[in-house]
């Protein structure tokens, strides 16, 4: 599903497995990037859609991950295996990855397991810049959903793109979620004035006003 010319969505409902929340692939002139992995069973069907999309699996320079949760990270370490790419988390999410904890990842959400699986780069501070060939991925510190959730920040074609996975929460206690913090990074990010949002799981929003409308529905109720 193409995004811009540099960005297109390669995983999610309708495209891998139903469980999985959306990944995101970025090509900046061959130097390639992904946001997130997937619940891991359909890593095969990612693959080949990474390789469909005219990139080489050893292309794939890092794995971005928004947050700890099995939807999004569980398929990490298969992707890596494949790939040689480096996996970045936020130093807050990092120690559930690293330590297998099923409540927090929310694997036992899904009847599943969550393997223990190292993280090469532990983010740490409120905005990191990644370098991607020679452009800019800006990782941002949007806590609340998870403690260590994260939004990544780019510009194509003259776009400002945010990939805010799960803008809609949800919040619960086993995920160690934050209100206050979330209503907190619901604000940062109707700041950022993003062109285009690529969310988790409500799909891809296009023009400033919609983007903000999305995000803002979830102030509502502050």
């Amino acid at each position: 599903m193409k995004i811009t010319g540099e960005i297109i969505q390669i995983g999610g409902s309708g495209l891998t497995a139903p469980e999985d929340a959306a990944v995101y692939l970025i090509n900046f002139d061959g130097h390639a990037a992904m946001i997130d992995a997937g619940c891991g069973a359909s890593v095969g069907m990612l693959l080949k859609n990474i390789r469909a999309s005219g990139l080489k699996l050893n292309q794939i320079a890092c794995l971005l991950l928004t947050h700890c949760h099995f939807d999004h990270a569980g398929g990490a370490k298969a992707i890596q295996d494949k790939t040689g790419c480096r996996i970045v988390a936020h130093e807050r999410d990092a120690q559930f990855l690293e330590e297998g904890n099923n409540a927090v990842t929310a694997a036992a959400w899904y009847g599943s397991v969550m393997k223990p699986f190292q993280i090469d780069w532990k983010l740490s501070g409120e905005v990191t810049d990644i370098e991607l060939g020679n452009r800019i991925i800006k990782a941002i510190h949007i806590p609340g959903h998870s403690p260590g959730s994260l939004a990544y920040l780019t510009e194509s074609e003259g776009k400002t793109v945010l990939f805010a996975q799960d803008v809609h929460g949800p919040l619960a206690p086993t995920l160690l979620s934050d209100e206050e913090a979330y209503l907190d990074s619901l604000q940062k990010l109707l700041e950022l004035e993003a062109d285009i949002l690529c969310e988790g799981h409500y799909g891809i929003f296009k023009g400033k006003e919609e983007v903000k409308g999305f995000i803002a529905s979830f102030l509502e109720g502050e």
